[in-house]
């Protein structure tokens, strides 16, 4: 199958720029497991969206930046830290099925604890699902960028978040895929100090640079402007 075209000169800044639109806020998460463990998993989400029917793990946007459109994706700790289920996959298409659509950088600011227990295998093939998600973005030669906020674990860290174009993660912000002590015990050694720190990561190249977040949206606005202007597009 031939990939699809990259967006023309004037495609991803063409006609006017959209004002804000959520993306997947219908699709809430479900107890298809029946789940249970100190408090069934149906009364956990009832709980956690008594203020706002569509909070969950990951929300998705689009909207203008800078005077161009994008698709911004933002993981909220505070609901099940972050864990990755059903709903993030599917939101997290949506989002990139959107942005493909509009010729639209696509960006993600994670924080995550990994995958959600109460979903079983379901959560784990959510980390297939997004990066086949993302690697569409590729096809459409449109930029990805990830933002790793504290902290971005689990899942979430070894699938979409650190394969984008560009890996910025903010200052302080843990990352990895496990904790230190389960790592020690793995691998049996001695671990470097700082080794899950961004700086210790920029350093060996896991990460492309370290931003702080009052800095961040010019940082963006320049990042995107210059992806699409290096793969013919905008």
């Amino acid at each position: 199958m031939r990939p699809p075209p990259r967006p023309g000169p004037r495609a991803a800044g063409a006609g006017a720029v959209r004002a804000i639109e959520e993306i997947g806020a219908g699709v809430r998460p479900q107890d298809f497991l029946r789940f249970k463990d100190l408090q069934a998993y149906k009364e956990r989400l009832r709980a956690l969206a008594a203020d706002d029917p569509e909070r969950e793990a990951l929300r998705a946007f689009q909207g203008p930046l800078g005077g161009r459109q994008v698709v911004a994706a933002c993981f909220d700790f505070s609901f099940m830290g972050g864990s990755m289920g059903s709903v993030v996959g599917e939101r997290f298409g949506r989002g990139v099925d959107v942005a493909c659509d509009r010729s639209a950088p696509f960006i993600v600011f994670c924080s995550s604890g990994g995958a959600r227990m109460q979903e079983g295998l379901t959560s784990l093939m959510q980390m297939a699902k997004t990066t086949a998600a993302q690697a569409k973005l590729a096809e459409y030669g449109l930029p990805f960028i990830s933002v790793l906020c504290h902290p971005t674990t689990g899942g979430v860290a070894a699938s979409f978040a650190m394969v984008a174009d560009v890996v910025i993660a903010e200052p302080g912000a843990t990352i990895g895929f496990a904790g230190p002590r389960v790592i020690k015990q793995t691998v049996r050694a001695e671990l470097p100090a700082g080794f899950q720190q961004p700086d210790f990561l920029l350093e060996h190249g896991g990460i492309d640079m370290v931003v702080d977040r009052r800095e961040l949206r010019e940082r963006l606005i320049a990042l995107t402007g210059m992806l699409l202007d290096g793969r013919g597009g905008a």
